[in-house]
């Protein structure tokens, strides 16, 4: 068996202090900060943060090219893998439908 490891890294950045009320005045433009600028918010109502604003998390696609090659980098399955498949799906019965119509 071969473990493959993928090394991520997170850069974190600062988030901006903002208050409720502030946010409220600006969100238009706190929006595009966080969506052009990768900025991130810390929502304070009476000094408390109650809130974060940040983009969604950003992921890497993966071409066709790339996903073709990661797997021709996988080892082979072994002789005995079709025999596994038969015998799991043996032991899991017919698949039913969760939500009858």
């Amino acid at each position: 068996m071969r473990t493959v490891a993928y090394q991520i890294i997170i850069f974190t950045m600062k988030a901006t202090r903002i208050t409720a009320t502030e946010l409220a005045r600006s969100l238009s433009d706190v929006l595009n900060r966080v969506k052009y600028q990768g900025e991130r918010f810390v929502v304070e109502r009476g000094g408390e943060p109650v809130a974060e604003i940040s983009g969604p998390p950003r992921t890497k696609a993966v071409t066709l090219h790339d996903l073709v090659s990661r797997l021709s980098d996988l080892p082979p399955a072994d002789e005995d893998f079709a025999g596994d498949l038969a015998r799991i799906r043996a032991g899991q019965g017919e698949a039913r439908n969760p939500w009858p119509s």
